[in-house]
């Protein structure tokens, strides 16, 4: 039976976050399209679902105790790899002139990052 006592709680949680955010990219991955860059071999779309992988995959790693300290430092290095998306995000809303609340969203998720990384190195570090 799994451990769900409260030291546990910030590991599932961040597992759903991620498993969440990597269903979304299959689900509805138009929005996710956009983040990549036009720059990157082959298409966006490609881009996107490897994306959902990686996230589910992290997400599988945390939530499995003897993987956890690994997912823990890969949901890092992920939220630090999709930085530069979120700002490319924020920069084209800002340019096509987006709804004023889009934009505020997309400048908002930016500081948002720096917690998530704090977030997943906590779970790893509580690991055993």
């Amino acid at each position: 039976m799994a451990d769900s006592s409260p030291s546990q709680r910030p590991a599932h949680l961040l597992a759903g976050v991620l498993a969440t955010a990597g269903v979304l990219h299959f689900a509805r991955p138009e929005p996710f399209d956009s983040l990549i860059p036009r720059e990157l071999p082959g298409s966006r779309r490609s881009w996107t679902y490897a994306s959902g992988v990686a996230e589910l995959g992290v997400a599988a790693s945390i939530a499995v105790p003897r993987t956890r300290r690994l997912g823990g430092l890969a949901a890092a290095l992920l939220f630090v790899g999709v930085f530069p998306g979120n700002v490319k995000m924020a920069l084209d809303y800002q340019r096509r002139g987006r709804p004023a609340r889009e934009r505020w969203g997309a400048w908002l998720r930016l500081p948002l990052q720096w917690p998530l990384v704090s977030w997943a190195l906590t779970v790893r570090d509580r690991s055993k």
